[in-house]
């Protein structure tokens, strides 16, 4: 199906409300965007023809109903291309020849030199919005730099969610990124914290939980690592301009 020009900008407001929102049905897109469900559907037909959106089925929650759930859609990694991807093959360029002379060291210093941010920026958005919880404002400075991150509630604690992952193509050749990033997760937290999927590896979001801190604090008050192996969010979720 072809899209004419003047369609293009719905068509961009159908793949950010997805890049943001994560996998949606087509009745939730359409109330979303105030369109009408056929508009959303025609959208959404041409995006999988393109191999932009994939349809999949819903993760269960609570009890069914009666017939099939409907589908939701979810972007695919090419459907992400088109969100702030520049420079990929220059990066991982750069970080092939850093590895090569530098070796592995030099590659994580530069990890945990570019994720320095979250440190510094931190203290400085808790200040400004003294009203945010400290996940909440790790959001709000993910989502500064491009991840489109939101807060979700888990019975384990809270789940930091990134939608987006500007340096996703990257990650996933050197997920010494990855791993600089749950790294400073954890010190500004000051609290161990679980990586449960990436973007980089196939994952429609990155999630990681933060487990609450009453649940990891042991009756002599210091911290034990607590592990999950569930990353199904609870339906509440907070997201952090």
């Amino acid at each position: 199906m072809e899209l004419s020009q003047a369609d293009l900008p719905t068509r961009q407001r159908v793949a950010r409300s997805i890049l943001l929102g994560g996998p949606q049905t087509a009745a939730s897109l359409a109330e979303r965007l105030e369109l009408t469900p056929a508009a959303v559907r025609r959208h959404l037909e041409a995006m999988l023809e393109e191999g932009a959106v994939e349809a999949r089925d819903p993760r269960p929650s609570g009890a069914r109903g009666r017939g099939r759930p409907a589908k939701v859609f979810a972007l695919t990694e090419s459907g992400r291309n088109g969100f702030d991807h520049s420079y990929d093959d220059l990066a991982v360029q750069a970080l092939r020849f850093l590895a090569e002379t530098g070796g592995d060291d030099a590659v994580r210093a530069f990890a945990d030199q570019r994720m320095s941010f979250v440190e510094e920026r931190f203290e400085q958005v808790l200040a400004e919005h003294p009203d945010l919880g400290a996940a909440e404002v790790l959001a709000k400075v993910f989502s500064d730099e491009g991840y489109a991150a939101a807060v979700r509630e888990s019975p384990a604690g809270e789940q930091l969610c990134q939608q987006h992952c500007p340096v996703s193509h990257v990650a996933h050749e050197f997920p010494q990124l990855c791993e600089a990033e749950t790294a400073a997760i954890s010190r500004v937290l000051d609290r161990h914290v679980q990586r449960l999927a990436t973007i980089a590896h196939g994952d429609g979001v990155c999630t990681t939980c933060i487990p609450d801190a009453r649940r990891t604090t042991g009756t002599t008050g210091t911290s034990r690592s607590t592990q999950t192996t569930s990353h199904q969010p609870h339906e509440k979720e907070r997201v952090t301009r």
